[in-house]
């Protein structure tokens, strides 16, 4: 799966430098998958949910999420917004 919006992970690590590698593993298991629907990307990410339009990834002991948009078919993940959880927990994500 391609991941859309690198820029958006490298911005919230130059915030929280403690992020950058658990963003940096995230991103590769995103790219070295394949996932045909939302049943195969939970199978491989266990702290992922659906929420609305958007998937929420938990990242790093459920520390930060990535907020992002999934085109299964089209294989591209887009992320929209990378959150503390204290952040995420404010909603203004949504």
């Amino acid at each position: 799966m391609r991941l859309i919006s690198n820029k958006v992970l490298r911005e919230f690590a130059s915030l929280y430098p403690e992020a950058d590698a658990p963003l940096r593993a995230f991103r590769v298991r995103v790219e070295k998958g394949v996932y045909r629907n939302f049943a195969e990307l939970r199978a491989s990410f266990r702290g992922v949910d659906k929420v609305g339009a958007r998937y929420v990834f938990n990242v790093s002991g459920n520390k930060y999420r990535v907020v992002a948009g999934i085109g299964f078919s089209a294989q591209m993940l887009w992320v929209k917004a990378v959150l503390t959880h204290a952040q995420y927990d404010e909603g203004d994500w949504k």
